[in-house]
């Protein structure tokens, strides 16, 4: 184990490489760019023995990816934003044809207007399409998530591709000091990628095929099922990389104090650390605040948020994300939750960051204040009166 000076990109990158994915299928997009940059360097000096195809287009790094992988070739791709969208093609061929894909997505808002800076639009527009779906808090847990990813997505009760989202810039290009393990550390967590669901000579099969009224139904059964598999894979995942690492993670959730929180900010990647900031502040002044960080978004952590919220008054989903002529798509899972359980929780949507605009320190204050009504409401953070 090392400690190094990187961005969360790099820390990404390094992750991917510990894992020794047999094909990397590239094409750059900001701000996810640095990501295949430096596994492409990784690859011409040797460190990384990897086919590194470079294509032409985000298309064609899925196609490429769903190609190499059903040959049975551990495979990494990444994009975001408009990429991430180009790409929504292919996202159903890879989840339906349950080939364990691991894909980066720098969270960034889509177009138009045309912005490169950091929202979670473009994932969270596409959390029906049979992808696992992880959000990154820092560049420990990037690296971290990188070679965990692998292990999901490989599993054999799972089969299913991961995406693994990083808030574009806030995340991505700042730098942190990270531990980065070392390969034998590596090699020993994550075993080499065996799977049936390949095309082989000696055992001749078929992958791309039709699928009618009559069957179409249990293979989607069964798409789904992988995806709920992961719950307990994570876990597993989670003990084993404890054993190994000597770091811990919490599974679909994080709670930072909320056993005993009156109110509750629910939120999701980088944002959650400036709110943990606020919990501590308010807490010094005797309010019972808390967070909870949603790390999975599929599969939903549906208990663990039932459990977590049991006892609050009110939560406020704070979300870089809108569902045009509705609400916010994190807030619309989260409500789901509450309700099937019966929960009487007084709950409330924080739109906010769309298109990288800063969520500042008084903002979340605020938000905890209004929770204290405890009455429901939808709000564009930080909206500017015409």
């Amino acid at each position: 184990m090392t400690k190094k000076f990187l961005s969360g990109n790099e820390a990404f990158a390094l992750g991917v490489c510990l894992a020794k994915p047999h094909v990397i299928s590239a094409y750059p997009i900001t701000p996810q760019t640095t990501v295949v940059e430096k596994l492409s360097e990784l690859v011409e000096s040797g460190e990384l023995k990897s086919e590194f195809i470079h294509v032409e287009s985000e298309h064609s790094a899925l196609s490429a990816a769903i190609g190499a992988s059903a040959v049975g070739a551990r495979t990494f791709t990444a994009t975001s934003s408009q990429g991430l969208l180009y790409m929504a093609e292919c996202l159903t061929y890879a989840s339906g044809g349950r080939f364990a894909i691991v894909m980066m997505n720098a969270n960034r808002s889509t177009a138009l207007p045309w912005n490169i800076y950091g929202d979670q639009r473009d994932s969270l527009s596409l959390l029906d399409h049979g992808w696992i779906q992880a959000y990154a808090e820092d560049a420990q847990e990037a690296l971290d998530l990188a070679l965990m990813s692998f292990y999901v997505a490989e599993h054999k009760d799972v089969a299913t591709p991961f995406m693994a989202n990083l808030d574009g810039f806030t995340l991505t290009h700042t730098y942190e000091v990270v531990d980065v393990p070392d390969a034998k550390q590596a090699d020993e967590f994550l075993p080499p990628y065996e799977t049936d669901n390949k095309i082989s000579f000696d055992d001749p099969k078929n992958l791309g095929f039709s699928a009618g009224p009559d069957t179409n139904t249990e293979f989607k059964y069964k798409e789904h099922l992988g995806v709920l598999n992961a719950r307990k894979v994570i876990k597993e995942c989670e003990d084993k990389f404890f054993k190994i690492f000597n770091r811990k993670y919490s599974g679909l959730i994080e709670t930072y104090k909320t056993e005993d929180a009156d109110f509750v900010i629910v939120t999701l990647g980088t944002i959650a650390g400036l709110v943990k900031e606020v919990v501590d502040d308010l807490r010094d002044k005797g309010q019972k605040v808390g967070l909870l960080r949603i790390r999975y978004l599929r599969p939903f952590p549906n208990e663990e948020i039932v459990e977590a919220l049991k006892n609050v008054k009110a939560i406020g989903v704070l979300e870089k994300d809108i569902s045009f002529g509705n609400e916010g798509t994190v807030y619309t899972n989260v409500n789901s939750a509450l309700h099937k359980a019966k929960l009487d929780v007084v709950s409330s949507n924080y739109i906010a960051g769309l298109g990288g605009r800063n969520i500042e320190k008084h903002q979340i204050e605020d938000i905890f204040t209004r929770l204290q009504s405890l009455n429901h409401e939808i709000v564009f953070v930080g909206l500017k009166e015409e």
